[in-house]
């Protein structure tokens, strides 16, 4: 088949990944095979491609395509996933656009705006995976928030709460007034910001003195509701059962005394605020304080602010600063640094909230999935995870698992009264309307006396079922597909969702199926900059990984994201790596191109040379294949990578491409050209799953195919013996050449002047390829001549080469000379080192052992240069 000038990802792209859908290879139906399952990490519905996904996605479509090469039924599953506060955020802002409201539309009336968005945006991520050259099986695309897996995630809230492990209770809460939730522990990020201390005077009741508190936040103070100081603390021992008067609010509270509080630090007096801070929330249950909470929903002032009512948090605290100034309540303010929590979502400052929430309980559910990774069951690809998911996993509290969205489940809690525990919860409301007729002992009560919960639930509540609703494990617990995925065998994810995510989908795996989700889980790095920074919209520093894969191909982009990415380790973005990737394609075309171009004689047999290379390249190959499996069992992906590379770029091209090749304008054995293509076969076999583009298109050109010869579903070359003797030899053999090739590069020899060599040795291995590769015209064994020598050592073995006429044998004996000087100052140094005592204390035996080799390899050429002196 004609094979054209230059590759054309674009063109192969399209053509490629069009046929695979179309001849369904994707697709997997449980079968006589064994499985290999991978579920997605659904990336939000609403996101685009970021170089973050395209790494992560990269690497399970390796695994996959290698997987389905070596025999597997192999199971990719996409999916996206609904993103309650991601997702809501959006359409209530395409809503405001439009002028309207969130709070002016009913619930089903929102929803339907969101589905819209959500039609309309959902699928553009998964598009773009196809232009990565993802082999996901598309048929079982699923979504967090369709109708199938909804009902899987209220099936599992009802029964985890008639087991006693879900309860509703009133507790602190981070609060996003953006999103108008409240958001995990986990998703708030503390970042460092300028701004104020100050220090408040409250007037003891009855007289002019006052107590001095310090407050980063004095538009709390409206929440104040006693000062705290400690009891050992002697400069309040004489205020113990007195009161302050709160600043502006003219309101008095009580000093309580309490352990809590640091002597040492700031005044040694806290104003207590519960509603509004974590730690004031508990002193306040410990003390039985009331709670006053002086923000709304959307973190304005109510009410209990007075003449602040209504006014945005952070402009009223420079107008209340400003006020306690002029009323002389105001002792002073410093330049503080704090760190303050923000949403991971919004970027919106969290602030501290009690409201009434609904909990999981994870102290008991926790520890076995805690036992299963430190044992290995689940095993962590790098392990050094394991270490930050024990420590999550034994410091685990309650799951926070409602949030006040419309977007996402609602949970199935229904309410029949205004008590605390009018409620039954069911999956639905003709159950629930039964439920509350046994609890009530009421038959009048009809559907419309119930009242569903308005919160939804956290989205990772969906998302912790994943492995299992993908394929309806939770509604149908035997099906045939669930049984037969599942458990999934790896998971690919970034460190950062361990907790979020990971740890839960193995709770919930044992939970549902006393089984765990999946047997490796691989955390990529993060993506970053040349400068180590994340990559991220803000900053600008991240590439639109579409217009990569339009400049370099998606192979190209695939090799540059994954030849630097060890497992657990950032990966430093650097766009010269797409171009090594798509030089690697150019290289592996242009070499195809040229077997292609040789003329084929049936006639010709192999000569020595020949059948020496093809031994050891099939031997190098053998050898290569057992260190890829190698590194594969080990999650190295890179390094499978980079074993492939070396084996195509090195091996193939520069060593055996040229050993074989024939004389400009000759013709090449036929048995030689068809061993060199099932090499390139085998080849092709290898790369696939890296480069699935560039080799589909090359496996298909070398001879027409069958749907069922495609290269996605060939069998990939199986660990086979190789002889290390043969492989130890071939290397003497490119030793011996590049040294050949040296000579003539640094004396300015043409490579077509043929050389003469002297040796000491008896014999070299592969003689023949020495004097083809090496361009010699005679092999002197065990002799030695007086002409000058450019000379050098392989092993034991001298070689000298007799300098060419052309040379200025002045100029090579101050070179000689030159060298020698380096090579003895070289040679004091490594002396040195081993006469240290300390050094050879201490140092591994392995490493002395470098430096033992290096004072040896020293005096022999020492030894070598200066009998050449002699003949200068």
């Amino acid at each position: 088949m004609q094979i054209s000038e230059k590759y054309s990802p674009r063109e192969t792209e399209n053509k490629w990944y069009q046929y695979w859908l179309d001849q369904n290879y994707f697709h997997s139906v449980p079968n006589d095979k064994p499985a290999y399952t991978i579920v997605i990490p659904p990336p939000n519905v609403t996101g685009i491609l970021h170089m973050g996904h395209m790494l992560n996605n990269t690497i399970q479509d390796v695994l996959v395509r290698r997987a389905r090469m070596q025999g597997f039924n192999a199971c990719w599953v996409p999916g996206t996933d609904h993103a309650s506060i991601a997702t809501e955020a959006k359409v209530v802002a395409k809503l405001k656009s439009e002028g309207i409201n969130k709070s002016d539309l009913t619930r089903e009336e929102f929803l339907k705006h969101a589905w819209n968005w959500t039609d309309e945006y959902g699928g553009t991520i998964l598009e773009q995976l196809k232009k990565l050259g993802c082999s996901c099986d598309w048929e079982r695309t699923r979504f967090t928030l369709e109708p199938k897996l909804s009902a899987q995630v209220i099936k599992s809230f009802v029964d985890l709460f008639n087991k006693g492990l879900i309860y509703r209770g009133y507790r602190m809460v981070n609060w996003d007034p953006e999103a108008k939730t409240n958001i995990s522990d986990e998703e708030v990020i503390f970042k460092e910001q300028n701004g104020k201390l100050y220090y408040l005077k409250y007037k003891i009741e009855g007289t002019e003195d006052f107590l001095s508190v310090a407050t980063t936040r004095p538009e709390t103070i409206f929440g104040d509701v006693a000062i705290c100081v400690n009891p050992l603390d002697e400069r309040y021992a004489h205020l113990k059962g007195k009161k302050v008067r709160v600043p502006l609010a003219d309101r008095l509270i009580p000093i309580i005394e309490d352990e809590y509080v640091d002597i040492e630090f700031g005044t040694g007096a806290l104003k207590i605020t519960p509603a509004h801070d974590t730690n004031d929330y508990e002193i306040g249950k410990k003390h039985n304080l009331p709670m006053i909470d002086t923000l709304d929903d959307d973190a304005n002032l109510n009410d209990h602010a007075l003449h602040y009512s209504g006014k945005n948090r952070f402009v009223a605290r420079k107008l209340i600063a400003k006020e306690l100034e002029e009323k002389d309540l105001l002792l002073k303010a410093e330049d503080y640094v704090n760190k303050v929590g923000t949403s991971e979502r919004t970027g919106a400052v969290i602030e501290p909230k009690v409201s009434v929430q609904w909990f999981l309980k994870m102290a008991d559910l926790a520890k076995p999935a805690l036992e299963v990774v430190m044992n290995d069951e689940v095993k962590f690809h790098p392990e050094k995870f394991k270490n930050t998911y024990r420590h999550w996993m034994e410091n685990i509290r309650d799951w926070n698992i409602s949030r006040q969205l419309w977007w996402g489940q609602q949970i199935p809690a229904y309410y029949y009264g205004e008590g605390e525990n009018d409620f039954v919860v069911a999956e639905t409301i003709a159950e629930a309307l039964i439920l509350a007729k046994q609890k009530t002992g009421s038959q009048q009560l009809a559907t419309n006396n119930l009242k569903q919960d308005e919160d939804a639930l956290d989205t990772w509540f969906s998302s912790w079922l994943w492995p299992m609703s993908v394929f309806d494990g939770i509604t149908n617990p035997d099906n045939e597909e669930i049984k037969y995925y599942y458990p999934t065998s790896d998971l690919v994810t970034g460190p950062d969702i361990i907790f979020f995510w990971v740890a839960r989908m193995i709770i919930a795996g044992l939970e549902y199926r006393q089984e765990i989700p999946f047997k490796n889980v691989y955390f990529t790095g993060i993506v970053r900059d040349k400068q180590r920074r994340k990559m991220s919209k803000q900053l600008g520093n991240s590439p639109d990984p579409i217009e990569l894969i339009e400049k370099y191909g998606a192979d190209g982009v695939r090799v540059g994201s994954l030849l630097s990415s060890a497992a657990g380790n950032d990966l430093l973005f650097d766009e010269e790596l797409m171009l090594q990737g798509r030089n690697f394609a150019t290289k592996i075309w242009n070499s195809n191109k040229l077997i292609q171009g040789w003329k084929k004689d049936g006639s010709i047999k192999a000569n020595e040379g020949d059948e020496q290379a093809i031994i050891w390249f099939e031997n190098q190959m053998d050898k290569t294949v057992a260190e890829i499996a190698d590194q594969f069992e080990k999650f190295r992906i890179s390094d499978a990578l980079h074993l492939v590379y070396k084996l195509i770029w090195d091996d193939f091209c520069s060593w055996y491409l040229e050993a074989i090749k024939p004389n400009y304008g000759d013709p090449i054995s036929e048995e030689v050209f068809n061993k060199t293509i099932y090499f390139f076969e085998e080849l092709m076999k290898l790369l696939h799953p890296f480069m699935p583009f560039l080799s589909e298109e090359l496996w298909q050109n070398i001879s027409p195919r069958t749907p069922e010869e495609a290269l996605i579903i060939a069998q990939q070359r199986k660990n086979q013996s190789f002889d290390v003797e043969t492989i130890q030899n071939f290397e003497v053999t490119k030793e011996l050449i590049s040294g050949i090739r040296n000579y003539r590069q640094t004396k300015g020899i043409s490579p077509r002047e043929e050389a003469e060599v002297f040796t000491n040795a008896i014999s070299f291995p592969n003689e023949n390829l020495l004097r083809k590769l090496g361009n010699i015209s005679t092999i002197h064994f065990a002799k030695k001549t007086d002409k000058p020598t450019f000379t050098f050592l392989v092993g034991s073995s001298e070689i000298a080469i007799p300098l060419s006429e052309k040379l200025d044998l002045e100029e090579e004996r101050k070179k000689t000379e030159e060298e020698i000087k380096y090579l003895k100052g070289f040679l004091i140094s490594i002396e040195k080192k081993l006469s240290n005592e300390k050094f050879m204390a201490g140092a591994p035996q392995q490493v002395v052992d470098v430096e033992l080799k290096k004072q040896s390899d020293a005096r022999q050429k020492i030894q070598l240069l200066e009998e050449k002196l002699k003949t200068l």
